[in-house]
Formats: C-alpha cells, sequence, structure tokens
C-alpha cells in the first residue's frame, strides 16, 4: 500500500500520474470510465457491502487488493470512511483538446483555491452540461482529494484541462467563437441584462475568480464582460459555487431554448 499512500502527497500525485478517489460514487464513476481505474482498494470488512463494484472491476480486469480497516482510513479523507478506493490515472487534456470548436458552454477556474468549491463548480459544470472546465495555474490541485470528493464522479465525465493560461483561453474560446464573460459581483452588467439582449444563449467561457479577491484588474482586462448575479435579499454575497451553478444554469437554459 505504500504506492497509495504516495498519493496522497501532489508532488507524487504529478510524478505517479495517479490520484485516489474515495467512495462508492466515485469508485462506481472511475469504473464506467474506460480505462482510468488501476487499481480498486476495499477494506476486509467491506467487501460484502461493495461486492457489486468489485464485479464491475473483475469484469474490466481491474486488479482488487483488500487492505485493513486501518489502512483504508490513512488512505481517506473522511471521517467515515465507506472502505473503498480506486487508484485512477490523472484524466486531464490539454487546453486544445478541451476547449474544441464547437463548444457551447465553457467553465474557467482562475485562482480558486479551495478545493470543496473547485470540485462543486466542476460538478455544477457537468450537471449542467457543460463541454469542458478549465483550471488555472494559480488554481488548487484538481487530484486534490477534497476536489475529488467533492466532485462527485464528476472529474471523470467531462474534458479538464490544468495549468491553463487566461489568456491563451480566452484568445481560443473567441477563435471558436464563445464571449468571454467573467463573474463579478459588483459588475454594472447582471445576468439578467444578458437575458433580456439575448446574449446569454451565446456560446459562453465563463470565468470565475478567486473567493476572496474575485478577478484581478489585469485578467478582467482579458475578457468581453463583466456580469454580475443580482441579490434581491440581505445576503452579502453568494459562495463561489453557488453563484457559478446559477450562472451555468442560466446559460445552459438559455442556450437550450433557443435551440443550442
Amino acid at each position: 500500500m505504500r504506492s497509495a499512500r504516495r498519493l496522497l502527497r501532489r508532488k507524487d500525485r504529478l510524478a505517479l500520474g495517479e490520484f485516489l478517489a474515495e467512495g462508492r460514487q466515485a469508485v462506481s464513476e472511475a469504473l464506467a470510465a474506460d480505462g482510468v481505474v488501476r487499481r480498486v482498494l476495499v477494506g476486509e470488512t467491506a467487501v460484502d457491502a461493495h461486492q457489486d463494484l468489485l464485479n464491475i472491476a473483475a469484469r474490466a480486469n481491474v486488479p482488487v487488493a483488500t487492505a485493513t480497516a486501518k489502512t483504508i482510513g490513512e488512505l481517506s479523507d473522511t471521517v467515515t470512511p465507506q472502505g473503498i478506493l480506486a487508484i485512477c490515472r490523472t484524466v486531464d487534456v490539454p487546453l486544445e483538446h478541451a476547449l474544441i470548436a464547437d463548444a457551447r458552454l465553457v467553465v474557467l477556474c482562475d485562482q480558486i483555491r479551495d478545493p470543496g468549491n473547485l470540485g462543486t463548480v466542476i460538478r455544477c459544470a457537468d450537471a449542467f452540461g457543460a463541454d469542458a472546465v478549465l483550471i488555472s495555474t494559480e488554481s488548487v490541485d484538481l487530484y486534490n482529494p477534497k476536489t475529488v470528493r467533492a466532485s462527485t464522479g464528476s472529474i471523470f465525465h467531462l474534458p479538464l484541462s490544468v495549468g491553463v493560461d487566461l489568456a491563451e483561453a480566452a484568445t481560443m474560446a473567441r477563435d471558436a467563437g464563445l464571449a468571454v464573460f467573467g463573474a463579478d459581483g459588483a459588475a454594472d452588467c447582471t445576468v439578467d441584462d444578458l437575458a433580456t439582449a439575448g446574449e446569454l444563449a451565446a456560446p459562453t467561457l465563463w470565468v470565475f475568480g478567486n473567493e476572496a479577491w474575485g478577478l484581478p484588474a489585469e485578467h478582467v482586462a482579458l475578457l468581453d464582460r463583466l456580469v454580475a448575479l443580482p441579490i434581491y435579499g440581505r445576503a452579502e454575497s453568494l459562495n463561489l459555487s453557488t453563484a457559478a451553478a446559477v450562472l451555468l444554469y442560466a446559460s445552459a437554459t438559455a442556450q437550450r431554448a433557443t435551440g443550442g
């Protein structure tokens, strides 16, 4: 299990090209992705509970190893481990493979530092039919256990690109016919304004900035427009991933209403 323990460290994940996916949902989604899982680890007392997943692994010729509950606990990122993990190959792709010519809804996470937020944004992008999620060089590691867990398996569903430069991505997006919008609660333009103008249905790259300071001025200069999500109540602001969910839902709904 030494190789599995190494995957708790970012530098070793990078060196090995592997990461851990923990829990039934993540393991199930990983097994459904062709060629992603390299080994399944299951707790000695959890074999019966996960026999269905072990059967899927066996049919896919994925090796399965049992481990003590203590070992599983050491590899787990949760307080109450479910007793099953998968060692997976990394799944990110180059930017040009993620930002394809016919993309209509793409997300760029710019300097997002909280792994839970990054994982949840990936989950939201997956839920609302985004074509890809791009992750900047200054963002948290895509394969951080908390990021993987927060994605609830969506990390295996859509193209993901890491180490992305915003300037390069914005240029490629425009060349592919996408508008480049950034989310900012203080922006003059709102998502309602975009909807009224018919711009919300256009192919779009949404850029979501850092939880604390948003998008820096030099990055704002690379965008077509900053867009706010109106707040009608007394809340000071919305969590990053919550705002992302609403904006992505609005875009996806508008696009589908016009046949996009």
